[in-house]
């Protein structure tokens, strides 16, 4: 189930509410909280619902016993390793197990390999690191154990943020855990925070990813010609677009389903593409990611208080794992290399220049990440090449009025790219922030919120193009 669905919106979402206010004490809500948050994974993966109660299980044991030797860091330190190695091996068996034996199987001696075949449980990624960096944090002292399973259990396997994100940290949300307040006021916010991830989602999202996908499905089929450099451009333009929405979307959902439930989620995303250099970007992409592998990776290898030569490998070794952690796939790899590999000859060489042409870096920036998301939508590596030499006019530069005879290049589309562009700039939260300052004028939030709602519900009872990108995840 996702939140872009109508069974999550008239039939999860209201019975879970009546359930969860009918009850007062705060215990009793978290166990309404997991009860309804593995009804809500059961209904795509069925079977992975008991993965999920090993993972909870697992990291709820290995936390109480890395809290109980608190004051033997040695004993201590092996119920960490133990849990890390555990979290690592669910992730390695079901996510990678195939790429692996797939890569393998290449080497002649070792051609009898078969694959698991094991399908991939959605939001794995998510949740495992969530329920890791739970005990990481717990050996650092960073935050208190949880003494009751089930409040553990609503924690990691809560519903806003399980099968999408952001990775909420334990250490930020343990007081609201066993102690937190609803009101009427924090409800409304909430509602409106998830309408509008809903909307960047459905309306904008999923139209740029019709876009998108359907220029990259006739290419290649007798549209080369008619997509040219100019579709294949718009193309790449649209999953920018897609996938910050798709994304900052679900975030927005999250953030604001758990306001409603009185959690307070930090902000996942802010406005990356306004960024002025790659470090910069992630900064402000993904923020609970990059925090996860900032101070759970990059930290405990050295950071930058070491030698230049290490400085390197850590950050290789960072970006390598963060292009794995999206995926067992190629180009996923070349994805975290050609980041890393970026972000260091920036810090070597282009800081200083960047700093002194703030333009001339936003138009790196917005290069860099662009190409990034031709490797990241590619198929394979032969797709990168695909793609990168219709950008540059291997299939002549293309005809928008043969895109829009081919159904390519809608009225739609355009309208929809042209929001998002605007609404991927602070314009959009200034203009909220002056609604937002008298009484009459905020109504005008509520309006628009309640009339984009209704063109979320038409779209989707419609039957509306509705991908759904963290499958590859």
């Amino acid at each position: 189930m996702v939140f872009s669905s109508l069974p999550f919106q008239f039939f999860f979402l209201p019975l879970f509410f009546l359930a969860y206010f009918a009850v007062k004490k705060r215990k009793t809500r978290n166990i309404v909280l997991l009860a309804f948050s593995m009804f809500f994974y059961a209904w795509g993966e069925p079977v992975y619902v008991l993965l999920m109660m090993f993972s909870i299980a697992c990291n709820f044991v290995f936390g109480y016993f890395i809290a109980k030797n608190s004051d033997d860091k040695k004993k201590a330190k092996y119920f960490l390793i133990a849990s890390v190695v555990v979290n690592l091996l669910l992730l390695g068996i079901f996510k990678y197990a195939d790429f692996i034996i797939g890569n393998l199987r290449l080497i002649p001696a070792l051609s009898w390999m078969e694959p698991l075949g094991l399908a991939l449980p959605i939001g794995i990624s998510f949740y495992t690191f969530q329920a890791m960096s739970y005990t990481i944090d717990l050996y650092k002292g960073d935050t208190k154990v949880q003494k009751n399973i089930a409040s553990f259990g609503a924690y990691v396997a809560a519903f806003p943020q399980l099968i999408a994100g952001p990775i909420v940290r334990y250490r930020d949300i343990a007081g609201e855990i066993d102690e937190r307040s609803e009101t009427t006021d924090e409800f409304a916010e909430g509602l409106r925070r998830f309408t509008a991830g809903l909307a960047k989602k459905i309306l904008i999202a999923n139209t740029m990813a019709e876009a998108c996908d359907g220029i990259l499905a006739k290419y290649g089929t007798g549209f080369a010609g008619s997509i040219g450099a100019l579709g294949m451009w718009f193309a790449i333009v649209a999953y920018a677009l897609q996938i910050y929405y798709d994304f900052s979307g679900y975030s927005d959902m999250a953030i604001g389903l758990g306001r409603m439930m009185g959690f307070h989620y930090l902000e996942n995303f802010n406005y990356p593409y306004i960024s002025k250099s790659v470090t910069e970007f992630w900064r402000r992409w993904h923020i609970s990611l990059s925090s996860i592998f900032r101070d759970c990776v990059y930290i405990p290898l050295g950071g930058n208080r070491v030698k230049t030569p290490r400085w390197i490998f850590n950050m290789m070794v960072v970006w390598l794992l963060t292009g794995l952690w999206h995926g067992a796939q190629w180009t996923f790899i070349v994805w975290g290399v050609y980041f890393g590999a970026l972000l260091i000859f920036e810090k070597l060489v282009l800081k200083d220049i960047l700093q002194k042409l703030p333009v001339l870096g936003h138009i790196y920036t917005i290069a860099a990440f662009m190409f990034g998301w031709v490797i990241f939508r590619a198929e394979s590596l032969p797709h990168i090449g695909t793609i990168l030499s219709a950008m540059f006019g291997a299939s002549g530069p293309g005809s928008a009025l043969e895109l829009a005879e081919n159904g390519m290049l809608k009225p739609a589309y355009i309208f929809m790219m042209a929001a998002g562009i605007i609404c991927s700039v602070p314009v959009s939260k200034k203009i909220k922030e002056f609604l937002e300052k008298g009484k009459k004028t905020a109504y005008i939030i509520d309006a628009a919120s309640v009339v984009a709602l209704i063109l979320c519900i038409m779209m989707l009872a419609q039957g509306a193009y509705n991908p759904f990108i963290y499958f590859r995840f």
